[in-house]
């Protein structure tokens, strides 16, 4: 196990960013394995261009810390991005798409902290299954997540009969925007508002003129993560290259020579 970071050390860049937390952990996504997300705080709110040069190298953004994984033994976790030009939802996902749009309103705004958005990030988390380990959020802890931020970030709200039924936390960059947490009534999962929401954000890429949606990490062993797969054609970060997937003469999603 590596040595934790007992004081923050200044790393160089532009800006440059102070390396807040260095420690092996459990992996959050693999049971059993060991993992080491450095994160990293920049020393002021980055522009969009400085933040593009972040996701295009491969930084997931967590509250006001930047972190990518360097794992010793192990290299599951890939970023993953859409060509929002060139991606073509398939038949399920333009489906999704058109009955959200019918059934949903949405409204994009900055991050705001609420005791409502905390009671259904709540019920999410629970109702699928994905509290893990600790307390339900509360209100410092929702905060330092998904209101406070390095870069540029807002949220769509989605509403259903005028009750909010799902969020999404986006980030924008100069020519992105990244995926960075997305929540919603549980009881709603038949219109699968995850689908939705990823499509909504690849809408809002081309109405800004952004090329990429970042969405976050790829592994292909986490079922709440491997669905990423499903958005072709898409690009993979493999040792320090974007490389294209799609599907190949058999059906399958594999590597583009």
């Amino acid at each position: 196990m590596s040595v934790g970071t007992r004081r923050p050390r200044l790393l160089d860049g532009q800006p440059p960013e102070l390396l807040v937390y260095d420690e092996d952990t459990n992996c959050p996504y693999l049971p059993g394995r060991v993992a080491h997300l450095p994160m990293r705080l920049p020393t002021r709110v980055l522009t969009a261009a400085e933040f593009s040069e972040r996701l295009h190298s491969g930084d997931r953004r967590q509250g006001l810390v930047l972190y990518r994984p360097k794992c010793p033994s192990c290299r599951a976790c890939e970023a993953i991005r859409l060509d929002v030009e060139r991606f073509r939802p398939n038949k399920t996902q333009r489906r999704v798409h058109r009955r959200g749009r019918r059934l949903l309103e949405v409204a994009v705004g900055r991050t705001r902290l609420s005791p409502e958005k905390i009671e259904l990030y709540n019920r999410h988390k629970i109702g699928r299954s994905l509290m893990g380990e600790g307390d339900p959020i509360d209100e410092i802890g929702y905060g330092a997540f998904l209101v406070d931020t390095c870069t540029d970030s807002f949220e769509l709200r989605y509403f259903l009969d005028g009750r909010l039924v799902g969020v999404a936390i986006v980030d924008q960059g100069s020519d992105a925007l990244s995926a960075v947490y997305t929540y919603f009534d549980p009881d709603l999962s038949p219109l699968s508002p995850g689908v939705f929401s990823i499509m909504e954000q690849v809408e809002l890429c081309r109405e800004r003129g952004l090329r990429w949606l970042y969405l976050g990490l790829y592994v292909a062993e986490c079922s709440s993560m491997a669905y990423k797969a499903l958005y072709l054609p898409h690009q993979r970060l493999v040792d320090g290259e974007w490389v294209e997937y799609d599907r190949d003469a058999d059906g399958e999603v594999a590597r583009v020579e």
